[in-house]
Parts: C-alpha cells; structure tokens; sequence
C-alpha cells in the first residue's frame, strides 16, 4: 500500500487534501508512461512525452482541482494533448520532408513486438487505440476517460465497445 503524502488546502468554502505534487508523481509516472508507450508504440518517444507531461503538470500544478477529478486523470489529459501536439509536429515534419525528398523511407518502426494482439492494436484507428488505453491500460472509468477525450461518455462507450469487438474479430482471425 503507497503512502500518499497530502497538504490540506483551504477553497473558498471547501476543505479538500490535495497530494503533493511529488506524490503524485510517484504514483502516476508509470501509468502515464505506459498510456504514452501505447499511443505512440516507441519506447523513446513515450520517455520524451512522458517528461513532457510532467513538465507541464508542474508549472500548472496550482491549477489541479481535486474536485474535478483525479490527478491520474488530470494527468492524461495533459499527456493525450502532449501527444498530440507531437502528433501534428511529426506530421508537418514528415510533409516537409516528402516536399524537398522523393521516396522519403517510412518512418522507422515501433519497438513493441510483433505479438498477435499487438498487430491487431496497430489496426485500430487511433481513436480506438486512445480510447483502449483510457479504459483498459490505465483503467479509468467511463465518465473519466470520456473527459480526457473531450467526447460523451456514450460515445466514449461506443467507441470502446467497437474497438474491443474488432480486436476480438482480428484475434480470432489471426488463431484460425
């Protein structure tokens, strides 16, 4: 069981404890990483990210209400626009490239290996993948995961239900 260490803060009318900033890194670092490793499949990038996040959680950390949710989801959010601005970046890199070079090679491939499940995960559209690490990977709840998306809870409940039936229609295919 992990010790929490909390300062009490004072809200107007409210008397909430709020961890400590270090505490809640040293309980959420590992999740995060891991939801950065499953959005973007390489190791050394999802290091990058995660530092990334971190950073910004720091310098923004007067800002976290516990009221509004858990730091693990308060952190997600920040690490899924992290992504995404990296995402977009990458994306704009990669157009310049293919302006000035003909035949740019393919980007490199991701470290994770060539499991059955892990080809299927690739498949999904990256949506899918997102909402999969929300609810599975770092197992937050419908409401909570629908948040960090910026989407309705049921539409954040569709999207999972699609995903999980066809990543179970791709692992059954790949056992046959």
């Amino acid at each position: 069981m992990r010790v929490v260490s909390a300062v009490t803060t004072s809200w107007p009318g409210l008397h909430v404890d709020r961890p400590s900033f270090s505490a809640v890194v040293e309980a959420e670092l590992d999740a995060v990483h891991r939801y950065l490793l499953f959005l973007t499949g390489n190791r050394a990038i999802a290091e990058d990210l995660t530092g990334e996040t971190f950073e910004k959680a720091f310098r923004t950390w007067r800002r976290f209400d516990p009221r509004r949710g858990t730091p693990r989801a308060w952190l997600c959010r920040i690490a899924r626009s992290t992504a995404l601005d990296h995402f977009r970046a990458e994306e704009r890199r990669r157009r310049r490239e293919e302006r000035y070079v003909r035949g740019a090679q393919d980007v490199g491939e991701t470290e994770l290996g060539p499991s059955a499940l892990e080809a299927a995960l690739t498949q999904l559209s990256p949506a899918e993948r997102e909402v999969v690490a929300l609810r599975v990977l770092l197992e937050l709840d419908g409401p909570t995961a629908a948040r960090v998306l910026g989407i309705s809870p049921t539409a954040c409940s569709t999207r999972l239900s699609r995903a999980l039936k066809r990543l179970e229609e791709m692992m059954r295919d790949a056992r046959d």
